[in-house]
């Protein structure tokens, strides 16, 4: 934005300064001038001629009092402004760093706690977030960029093949390629998702998490059924409001993940919705592997997967998943919280307000 050039906040204060303390001296010589006027010794003056001289007498001091008082607020005013603003000096030049693109930089302001103090710290904790956020930002750029370059380089390995070999099985090769291609329609469908929800760019409306838990179960359970895994849901009817359909897909990855990362047959799912007093709960319990409290903490990053991928050559995802359960809840303004069972698997608990219905 563009702003024609104005007198520095330091000059201000420095006018201010010696304006004020220009009035006062001329304020405390005019109530002098007025007391000598009205008072001679201990009585009233009645001598017309005696203001007249008192005038005179006064004038050439209070001028020379005047103009050191000028002087004085001047020069003290500029000082004093000078030091009162250092901090705030230190303070843009942090934020000319930040605009140029160094976000490590931080302020430190030393000193007791105040209106500069605050605003510093502020700053500092502004300039943390977004250097992490921008950290992640990368690193989610290069894992994308590196999972939507595989699907690719695939494609393009199966077709330099099938322009070389004549006895290519033509079939077989339109099978690699087309399930090639849907991985990298999955990914880039997930990544749009993961977008939007962190955009927040969609409209709310009331949702009830309990139905969606039993429409999530029911599109899921033909997967349960061919891992020999039983799903289960229980619970209430509890509300929220936010997007329907992010919701959907919230429990749906949820309740996927549940069941691809779970102990090879006769495992468990257990999808369990409640209102608490102030929130609306989704949990999804799993039988699984042990996990360490380490390894949880990790697996709402991007592309990050379970253990299971590593053992077996199954694909079961690009690792958005919980990433993108992750952004949908921080959008409606919930809590996440991934618990490793004792005994194996994972416990996730979503925390969403809670919309009251009339008579709560």
């Amino acid at each position: 934005m563009r702003r024609a050039p104005g007198l520095s906040v330091r000059l201000k204060f420095t006018l201010s300064y010696a304006g004020f303390l220009m009035l006062a001296g001329a304020l405390l010589l005019a109530a002098g001038w007025v007391f000598l006027i009205r008072v001679k010794h201990v009585g009233l003056i009645i001598d017309p001629d005696y203001k007249y001289a008192v005038l005179r007498a006064l004038a050439p001091t209070a001028a020379v009092a005047l103009v050191f008082l000028l002087v004085f607020g001047l020069l003290g005013g500029w000082i004093l402004a000078g030091r009162m603003l250092a901090p705030m000096t230190r303070i843009t030049d942090a934020t000319r760093l930040a605009a140029d693109g160094s976000l490590s930089h931080r302020i430190r302001l030393e000193g007791r706690k105040d209106e500069f103090r605050e605003l510093a710290d502020d700053f500092d904790t502004m300039l943390a977030q977004l250097e992490a956020h921008d950290a992640e930002q990368q690193r989610f750029a290069a894992n994308a960029s590196h999972e939507l370059r595989t699907p690719l380089a695939i494609t393009q390995t199966l077709l330099d093949v099938a322009r070389t070999d004549p006895n290519l099985d033509t079939a077989r090769l339109i099978d690699r390629l087309q399930v090639v291609n849907t991985r990298a329609i999955d990914l880039t469908e997930a990544l749009l998702v993961l977008s939007r929800s962190n955009q927040r760019s969609f409209a709310r409306e009331h949702v009830d998490l309990s139905l969606i838990a039993e429409e999530a179960a029911e599109t899921l359970l033909p997967l349960a059924e061919q891992r020999e895994i039983s799903l289960d849901v229980t619970g209430e009817t509890t509300r929220t409001v936010g997007s329907a359909a992010l919701a959907l897909q919230m429990v749906m990855n949820l309740v996927q993940n549940a069941i691809v990362h779970n102990i090879p047959a006769g495992g468990t799912v257990t999808v369990h919705t409640e209102s608490q007093p102030d929130a609306s709960v989704l949990r999804v319990e799993n039988t699984g592997p042990q996990l360490a409290p380490d390894r949880v903490r990790t697996l709402t990053e991007p592309f990050q997967r379970g253990a299971e991928r590593a053992r077996t050559h199954e694909h079961v995802g690009a690792g958005l998943g919980l990433a993108i359960v992750h952004s949908i809840v921080r959008a409606h303004d919930g809590t996440l919280d991934l618990t490793p069972r004792p005994t194996g698997g994972l416990v996730v608990t979503v925390r969403l307000p809670r919309l009251k219905v009339l008579g709560e």
